[in-house]
């Protein structure tokens, strides 16, 4: 392998975790940054981030530098597979989903190792960050890599997995300040891989014994907390028939020191309700069929159905008419102060208010109207039409936008106010998670 300071290193998706790691990176090293999507390369060209994950400065600063320095060191960024050949580091960040059956969908992560595959030459790294399932990488990746290659792994090329860590929209908890979980295929590719990512993350690395080690940890980071948040919305299913205020009883379990204080609500977005499935798959394979894991995704999956039924008796309390009414949802994003509409449990909402008969707006300042069109089939709006007097709303999304929004304006229309995410002052307020 090349010496950790001869890298040049090409990131396979500039999405979510592929740019903030690119522009990292080319700080010490020459870097590629590819992606598929031709109109995503020519934005970050122009130094515009969707996303809203990079530093734009940074961004601008990192495209100047291989400018100026003749590629020596900086960000390129490009959809043409030519340009790739010139790397001998490859870093995997594109999307691990799941498919409507809540099976993983590696056709992304295959059809990037099919592409690399074509690409790698001797002593080369390839390192996955992509979200798999134990096992993934060395039964599923490598074998594509050998057999387009021709090359055999760890005498010819080899593999690395560092699980990605962002948190989109997290402006302080961010890529270098996260420690980094590392691994690779031989004890020397390990290392290599290690020292890498120690240029870049000032919170230090944790190399794990094996690459099975390292993908493991990743899918049960998300499985615990999915499974944690389970149970905080059961709580709120429970309290809500009897009358109390969950976040009132939280609070006052919260005074134990050891009592862990999570909150009930929506679990969308590209891991929490996600990587359990990968976990459960590889544990299914192997003849166990999870019970924890999977009732916590039950739980949470049908959370946007008792926000919605709620709405709608809390509407019949007031006398109001269900067939025809209308209402207003503010957010779409998965989480709040971020574009990020991956597996919004929103849409979840919208469909059981459709089925009564309810005329549903939604607002969202942040997400991309497009792209929710494109992936949802659902028309949003930036900004809420002051002209209607909606029967009910719906804080399903923080954005900091929202905290000035008028809501006596509308209380004092007898509208009902259910806010999901505790976020306004309850005595607006019909009724909460």
């Amino acid at each position: 392998m090349t010496s950790t300071d001869r890298k040049k290193i090409a990131i396979i998706g500039l999405g979510y975790v592929g740019l903030p790691l690119a522009i990292e990176f080319s700080g010490y090293f020459p870097v590629i940054g590819f992606d598929i999507n031709e109109k995503r390369v020519l934005e970050l060209n122009q130094g515009k981030d969707r996303t809203l994950e990079a530093d734009i400065k940074k961004l601008n600063d990192s495209l100047i530098l291989a400018e100026q320095n003749n590629f020596e060191k900086g960000l390129v960024c490009s959809s043409s597979l030519d340009v790739l050949k010139e790397a001998n580091v490859f870093i995997v960040t594109v999307p691990t989903p799941i498919d409507r059956y809540n099976s993983p969908d590696l056709a992304p992560l295959l059809k990037a190792s099919k592409m690399l595959g074509g690409l790698i030459k001797k002593g080369d790294l390839i390192i996955y960050e992509s979200t798999v399932y134990p096992g993934c990488t060395e039964e599923d990746c490598v074998p594509i890599l050998e057999h387009v290659s021709g090359l055999k792994l760890n005498e010819d090329f080899f593999v690395g997995y560092s699980p990605e860590r962002i948190n989109p929209g997290d402006k302080v908890n961010t890529l270098t300040k996260i420690k980094k979980v590392t691994s690779g295929s031989t004890v020397e590719a390990a290392v290599v891989v290690d020292n890498l990512y120690k240029k870049i993350i000032s919170a230090g690395t944790h190399l794990a014994p094996s690459i099975k080690v390292a993908e493991a940890s990743k899918a049960i980071e998300n499985a615990q907390r999915d499974v944690n948040i389970s149970f905080v919305n059961e709580l709120a299913l429970i309290f809500d028939r009897i009358g109390i205020d969950t976040s009132d009883v939280l609070d006052a379990a919260g005074t134990k020191y050891n009592f862990l204080k999570y909150k009930p609500g929506l679990v969308g977005g590209h891991c929490i309700s996600v990587d359990p499935y990968y976990l459960a798959h590889k544990a299914t394979q192997l003849g166990y069929h999870p019970q924890v894991i999977l009732s916590g995704r039950r739980v949470n999956d049908m959370m946007a159905q008792f926000v919605a039924s709620k709405v709608v008796k809390l509407m019949i309390r007031k006398g109001k008419t269900i067939k025809g009414a209308k209402v207003l949802i503010l957010g779409i994003t998965f989480k709040e102060n971020c574009p990020d509409v991956r597996n919004t449990k929103v849409v979840d909402i919208l469909h059981e208010l459709e089925q009564y008969g309810i005329s549903v707006d939604i607002c969202d300042p942040l997400a991309n109207k497009n792209e929710v069109k494109e992936e949802y089939n659902v028309e949003i709006n930036t900004k809420v039409n002051p002209e209607i007097l909606y029967d009910a709303i719906i804080v399903s999304v923080a954005h900091n936008e929202f905290k000035g929004f008028d809501f006596k304006k509308y209380k004092e229309n007898n509208s009902i106010i259910f806010d999901a995410k505790s976020f306004i002052d309850r005595n607006l307020v019909d009724g909460r998670l």
